[in-house]
């Protein structure tokens, strides 16, 4: 099943059933003691008729206790070819009871989709190094540069972390990629001209599906899933100082589909590409696909064996992964040579959420939508879930047990003082397809100290927990800003990723972290709650502050949230009238900070109430430019897309699963992505007025090379 059928009829997916993590974390539990677990499997007392478990964390866990401790008690390689064919065997039934096999791609579907069904039927709408270096802390700040010394425009979460997207920029060129195709449009010296475009596949390929880019010195790579070849797809291209475009070679990763509605599953470090990739692990006895990569029309070669995958320290019946983070070095693409790449493979369940700072990798693996491991009176609740640290330089990967799931990658924080920060909640699938969008259930913060996460995998300390409000609704939100963390609702159905939310109030909770304000606000009640007149569709970093947006009736609505000491507080607020968000990913965002108390964000939007799934088929009307100063709004105009319809014969990749605007702001410029339009405005007297305009499918020079016109793909 692909994600054109996925995005029709999700079903199983999407259902929120049993409850994950089961975080209740009491307020009055003020003593507890580090335990180092020894196992995850299920264990304990799980009579209770089905009502969600309250765990006490006062009581400490002792797995040596549990009679079903998990295969493994440290994180470990299975060492040899024999220790991994037992692993194998024991996941896979006697042939004699072995049902029919399927595709890589179908095995996957049935683990995302491996949750019990919902109340009701619904549709979706159409021992490591500890170090953190001299890296800064995941602010939500814009990376360092698209490309080598270039300015970055891109809204990414972690200063030097660039994440794949839909537009980057290359010297004095934007590069865009949109419906399986790359664009290159001359913006320096003041010009708005397209240059050139290339197919992202290689001619004769059918199947993909091409999301993401990132450009590393003069290599463009493309990343895309390609079903027909059953794999992650990476797309290498040169691009010269001209805007010229060629193709350096097409590669295959044996992979799962790694789409989540709102994480990114590419990073970019100098000349290191890093990406996520889900691998099934059949229980019906086909033979399983290690990690391997291949040219086109090249044979396989395996990134990893089997011995030197990790093995599992959690339950793995059902739909066991492997979890595999692949780190391609591009400098040697450079030269004419393939990219170096090397893999890192953890068999655990199939909830994950994927993390990249800039020291390490971070894979978070839980029990997904099965009922979670309850331990007993005895001995305590049970960690339901194992996050993974992966070091990008020198050191061994390391674990620890931990409670809860995120719901994406921005409930993630690796802080200068040596803390991974999470925000968890109970009932939560990760971030694969659509799940983020259905976390709901307890929420708490954790602060996990990176020098505990090592091959012993010990289980992490309930002080580590502090416990906040629970969230009633779907459509969770979160990001960390500076010391804090805020999080609220944006939709109270189960789909969240669908219909527009009709409500006129919420609550924004905010909670610090670290530092002074956590010092300042205490131990009881280390919130502050803020009443909202909309719903909490998107938040971010403003500086040293933070803008909140989201759906109020048919509005579209912006409050500045200010910090000082232990308070936070909304200390601006902006109304666009008759409007939403036109898109939902980080991306769709950027803030320009021109002072410490002055910039300018843009935003797309569109019409009032569209679904917000409607960003995957249509295009937004425009992109908004607000100035922010001392934290109030002023509209400063927009720049609108025109409806003129431009028949662009897709062959591949014919869905907008990233969006399709952005704001843009280089050198001084501002632009308005809108679909094909490329759209310039200069901000003249507190105004942004149109000066320039180009359509980059249509207006190609007659000479560049065109496209592949073919029928309408998929």
């Amino acid at each position: 099943m692909d994600r054109k059928v996925m995005v029709l009829f999700v079903g199983g997916a999407l259902a929120v059933g049993a409850t994950v993590g089961g975080i209740v974390l009491s307020q009055d539990a003020t003593e507890s003691t580090e335990q180092t677990g020894t196992g995850d499997g299920p264990q304990g007392d799980t009579t209770n008729g089905g009502a969600r478990p309250s765990l006490d964390p006062s009581t400490p866990a002792d797995p040596s206790h549990d009679p079903a401790a998990s295969a493994t008690d440290v994180l470990r390689p299975f060492g040899s070819e024999d220790a991994w064919n037992t692993f194998l065997a024991s996941v896979q039934p006697p042939r004699e009871q072995r049902g029919g096999g399927g595709s890589i791609d179908d095995l996957l579907q049935g683990a995302l989709g491996g949750a019990p069904p919902a109340a009701e039927a619904a549709a979706v709408p159409t021992s490591p190094s500890t170090s953190t270096g001299s890296a800064a802390p995941g602010q939500g700040r814009a990376a360092a540069g698209d490309g080598a010394d270039d300015e970055s425009i891109t809204n990414t979460q972690v200063r030097g972390v660039d994440e794949g997207g839909i537009v980057k920029t290359h010297g004095d060129h934007l590069v865009v990629l949109r419906r399986g195709r790359l664009f290159t449009i001359r913006i320096g010296d003041g010009s708005l001209t397209p240059v050139a475009s290339i197919d992202a596949p290689p001619p004769g390929v059918t199947g993909g599906w091409y999301d993401e880019m990132l450009v590393s010195g003069d290599t463009i790579v493309v990343v895309g899933y390609n079903y027909q070849n059953s794999g992650t797809e990476l797309g290498l291209f040169s691009i010269d100082a001209q805007g010229q475009l060629a193709r350096r070679g097409t590669y295959y990763l044996r992979s799962g589909d790694y789409y989540s509605s709102r994480n990114y599953a590419s990073r970019l470090l100098g000349s290191t590409l890093v990406f996520y990739m889900p691998i099934p692990v059949p229980t019906w006895g086909a033979p399983v696909e290690l990690p391997a990569m291949r040219r086109q029309n090249d044979d396989w070669r395996e990134l990893i064996r089997g011995e030197r995958v990790y093995q599992p320290i959690q339950d793995v019946q059902g739909y066991p992964l492997m979890h595999t983070v692949v780190r391609c070095d591009l400098a040697p693409t450079a030269r004419g040579a393939d990219p170096d790449c090397r893999a890192d493979a953890i068999i655990g369940p199939s909830s994950r959420n994927f993390f990249v700072s800039a020291n390490a990798v971070y894979v978070w693996t839980g029990n997904g939508y099965a009922a979670p491991a309850q331990g007993s009176a005895q001995n305590g609740p049970r960690p339901d879930a194992v996050v993974y640290r992966i070091p990008l330089e020198s050191g061994q990967p390391g674990a620890m047990r931990v409670f809860g799931q995120p719901t994406d990658q921005l409930s993630f924080d690796e802080a200068a003082d040596g803390h991974l920060d999470v925000l968890v909640r109970s009932e939560s699938g990760g971030d694969a397809m659509w799940r983020p969008e259905v976390a709901s259930g307890d929420v708490a913060l954790a602060r996990l100290d990176l020098s505990q996460m090592t091959a012993q995998v010990p289980t992490a300390s309930v002080d580590a927990y502090t416990p906040l409000p629970r969230a009633e609704g779907y459509d969770f939100h979160n990001r960390f800003v500076g010391d804090w963390v805020l999080y609220g609702i944006g939709a109270d159905s189960y789909y969240g990723w669908g219909d527009r939310p009709t409500v006129t109030s919420r609550t924004l909770y905010a909670a610090p972290v670290r530092g002074a304000a956590r010092a300042a606000v205490g131990s009881r009640d280390p919130w502050v709650s803020i009443p909202v007149e909309h719903a909490i569709e998107r938040i971010e970093v403003m500086g040293s502050d933070a803008v909140v947006v989201g759906s109020g009736g048919a509005d579209l609505h912006f409050d500045a949230i200010a910090f000082d000491g232990a308070s936070a507080r909304v200390a601006g607020h902006y109304v666009q009238p008759g409007a939403s968000q036109g898109e939902s990913r980080t991306h769709g965002f950027f803030f320009r900070q021109d002072s410490p108390t002055e910039g300018v964000l843009g935003l797309p939007i569109a019409g009032a109430s569209r679904d917000s799934s409607a960003e995957i088929w249509q295009g937004s009307a425009s992109v908004l430019f607000l100035q922010v100063r001392d934290h109030a709004f002023t509209e400063v105009g927009s720049l609108a897309a025109r409806s003129e319809s431009v028949e662009d014969h897709c062959i591949a990749s014919c869905a907008d699963w990233y969006g399709n605007a952005r704001p843009i702001f280089w050198r001084g410029r501002i632009f308005g992505l809108l679909g094909y339009e490329l759209v310039e405005g200069r901000l003249d007297r507190g105004h942004v007025r149109e000066v320039g305009r180009t359509n980059f499918y249509r207006d190609l020079p007659a000479n560049a090379p065109r496209p592949h016109f073919g029928p309408t793909g998929q």
